[in-house]
């Protein structure tokens, strides 16, 4: 990756800077990471980097194709990989555990989106909100005898 990320960047008149390295390597590292998370990573390694870096650094990267964010609580965007395979999300209210779903799954509803609304899904922003199995069986009260 640091060979793509430096054309990249050298390609759009960016420079490759160990900042830019470490805030792309926190955000391949994490899976999903919010900004405040990719900060704490990257800290672990250099501390002078700030939250305004990281911003900035995070609309680079997007800009040029190497990450993606999403929306996946009413916090900050989450930032992912464009390197991983396009998915979308499944994100549990009770205990906030987010699990990253093929297209396939949603092929149905993609197609009914298109088909009958003329709408093209943009799956890498897609988040679902929902419960868990696991937590639907911890609140869901003994079956009785």
């Amino acid at each position: 990756m640091p060979d793509e990320l430096a054309d990249r960047l050298r390609g759009s008149g960016y420079r490759l800077t160990p900042q830019r390295q470490l805030i792309l390597r926190a955000v391949e590292d994490l899976g999903h990471g919010t900004v405040d998370e990719v900060l704490a990573r990257v800290r672990t390694q250099a501390s002078a980097v700030n939250a305004s870096t990281v911003y900035r650094t995070l609309e680079v990267l997007e800009e040029l194709g190497l990450v993606r964010h999403t929306h996946l609580s009413d916090r900050a965007p989450t930032y992912h990989s464009a390197r991983e395979p396009e998915h979308f999300h499944l994100v549990c209210r009770q205990c906030q555990r987010v699990r990253s779903v093929e297209p396939d799954a949603a092929a149905a509803l993609i197609a009914v989106l298109r088909r009958d609304h003329g709408f093209d899904v943009d799956l890498g922003h897609l988040a679902i909100f929902g419960q868990c199995v696991e937590c639907e069986a911890v609140e869901a009260p003994p079956h009785p005898h």
